[in-house]
């Protein structure tokens, strides 16, 4: 693949900095960050390439750098062996520049100004939520004026070609009503209702409308932002992007995915179960074509059999129905801009919202950890589900994060470990994501990187 080799100015925030700014974002981009950054950028630069597997994108651009110079206009950046792709004539397309810009914005403003600030207490909830705001807040990432219109909508990179029309379709019928979309921001069920709603938002002249993806170091380097994107923030781990979702989106739309959707379907739940957050609506609705029929059924099962039957209050099933699917978001938008207006809670952060602490700590998917989870019906449900939630998180990372894949290699599968019942349960799961497909992209040989022990 061609390359090229370039400088750049960044845009946004970055054009204006103070000469401590720009001091420490060359320390920082030189330092232990400095691969994090390499890895972040070059995904950016690799956008609308399909591919999830991050080695092989390394291996064809390991000469590729990226050097942050301090001039008098800021900052420079010195970009060596980048994709060609990303270039027309020689010059950044300028979508790729803005999601490059945000991507070093992010990165460097979480290490030097609350990872190193010892005023933030990332061990406690509250400084948690706090950091989740502050890195929103410096990506512009609010708009304090508007009224609740953000439609989060979950889903697989790996989804056939009538769940992704489907994906577009429920995309138009949200943006005609002038909804705004927030997705993962890679492929598939990500890129799917962003496309679908450019067209509505152009019909209504509701252009540019907001296209929000939020992503983390170890997805992004695998998950492109979608060349819909027009707005990135990426949060330091998988926990705080989560958490990104349920405090920015005010209703959440779940497409056919795999492990990745079914993390983030736990964590949602683990979320709306919570006695505290009883009566805070947060309409959840899980979506697809008549072929994603028994898809959606397998998934209900088992929410119901790992957590009760009680789980299915907090969320409901439409098939093959994209009109009554964002009818139901703007009956949904009422009502959250109803219960934050009587309370005075903020319509762009939902602050109101109680999130366990046990869901917001960092989990690091390292065999040792993956083989401590105690995956028993008998346990209390907040504990299951963080650790359901858990499980599939080590499973994402094992199957396409760069660190988890080196870990599989190194080391062997990991192992799961839990009741018999309900080990046989998640793997009847998993089975079915891998036979249909949602584990990798179609025409790669998976090799799960887990084992089930009961």
């Amino acid at each position: 693949m061609n390359s090229i080799s370039t400088q750049i100015y960044p845009a946004g925030i970055l054009n204006t900095l103070s000469q401590q700014e720009v001091a420490r974002l060359a320390d920082a981009s030189q330092g232990k960050l400095n691969e994090r950054l390499r890895r972040c950028v070059l995904a950016v630069l690799n956008s609308g390439n399909p591919t999830d597997d991050a080695d092989q994108v390394l291996e064809q651009f390991q000469h590729f750098q990226v050097q942050v110079i301090p001039v008098n206009r800021g900052i420079r950046l010195d970009i060596h062996n980048a994709p060609a792709s990303a270039f027309v004539d020689g010059k950044i397309i300028r979508g790729i520049r803005e999601l490059m810009s945000a991507v070093i914005r992010d990165l460097i403003y979480f290490h030097t100004e609350i990872e190193g600030n010892p005023n933030n207490d990332l061990q406690d909830s509250s400084g948690i939520t706090n950091a989740v705001f502050e890195i929103l807040r410096n990506a512009n990432a609010f708009r304090p004026e508007a009224d609740p219109d953000v439609v989060v909508c979950w889903g697989g990179h790996s989804i056939s070609g009538s769940e992704y029309d489907y994906s577009k379709e429920v995309g138009y019928q949200l943006g005609l009503r002038c909804m705004n979309i927030c997705t993962g921001c890679g492929a598939g069920a990500m890129k799917g209702p962003m496309k679908g709603a450019t067209i509505a938002h152009a019909k209504q002249r509701t252009l540019p409308g907001r296209y929000l993806g939020l992503s983390e170091p170890g997805i992004i380097a695998v998950e492109s932002p979608n060349p819909i994107v027009n707005e990135l923030v990426i949060l330091p781990d998988i926990e705080k992007r989560l958490e990104a979702f349920v405090r920015t989106g005010h209703a959440v739309l779940v497409f056919p995915g795999g492990a990745g959707t079914a993390e983030e379907i736990l964590f949602l739940l683990g979320v709306l179960l919570h006695p505290d957050n009883q009566g805070n609506p947060m309409p959840v609705v899980f979506t697809g074509p008549e072929s994603a029929r028994d898809y959606f059924a397998h998934i209900d099962r088992f929410l119901s059999f790992a957590i009760g039957p009680e789980v299915r209050e907090k969320y409901r099933i439409v098939i093959d129905d994209p009109v009554t699917v964002a009818r139901l978001m703007v009956e949904g938008m009422e009502q959250v801009k109803d219960y934050r207006t009587k309370r005075n809670d903020a319509y762009y952060f939902n602050w109101l919202l109680t999130i366990p602490e046990s869901l917001q700590q960092r989990f690091k998917p390292t065999h040792a950890n993956m083989n401590s989870l105690d995956l028993r019906l008998d346990r209390p449900k907040h504990e299951l589900i963080r650790d359901l939630r858990r499980a599939f998180s080590g499973i994402v990372s094992g199957n396409i994060k760069p660190d988890g894949v080196a870990a599989i290699r190194a080391e062997g599968p990991f192992q799961i470990r839990g009741d018999q019942q309900l080990m046989s349960a998640v793997d009847e799961l998993l089975t079915a994501f891998n036979q249909q497909q949602r584990m990798k992209l179609p025409g790669s040989v998976y090799e799960p990187c887990y084992r089930i022990v009961s």
